[in-house]
């Protein structure tokens, strides 16, 4: 009996429908395991562990758009927060609209360090890396 059991219980889980390519995984931010272990470093350095990550974008650039971080004390009153393991990220409403799926990273390799997002909704980015569109 147990044997029938089994497939009843795992066929839900196998008939989830894959992704699109090029469609975000799911709605919010996802917060990397290495974002979350770098910006608990950060946190504890600057002695505000109740502070977060402000993610936005703003126009400008050659591409158009582009994105700013900064520490923010406490989310605006509109500000989608998402939170992993203690660690803090706040949106604007508008910036949410051009960040849906995107996913945090902490990158360390020997050309430098540094925070970067994984963006699915961009169309296209210019050379230098610093601006894109969607």
């Amino acid at each position: 009996m147990s044997e029938q059991a089994t497939p009843q219980i795992q066929q839900p889980q196998a008939a989830s429908a894959p992704v699109p390519a090029g469609k975000p995984a799911g709605k919010g931010i996802i917060l990397s395991d290495s974002a979350v272990k770098r910006l608990r470093v950060l946190l504890e350095q600057r002695q505000t562990p109740e502070a977060g990550l402000r993610l936005a974008v703003k126009g400008g650039g050659c591409s158009g758009l582009q994105y700013a971080m900064e520490w923010a004390e406490k989310p605006r009153e509109r500000d989608k927060v998402f939170e992993r393991d203690g660690v803090r990220v706040f949106v604007d409403p508008k910036s949410y609209l051009y960040l849906m799926g995107t996913e945090l990273v902490f990158e360390e390799t020997l050309m430098g360090s540094g925070f970067k997002l994984q963006n699915p909704n961009v169309k296209g980015a210019c050379g230098c890396g610093e601006s894109f569109t969607i």
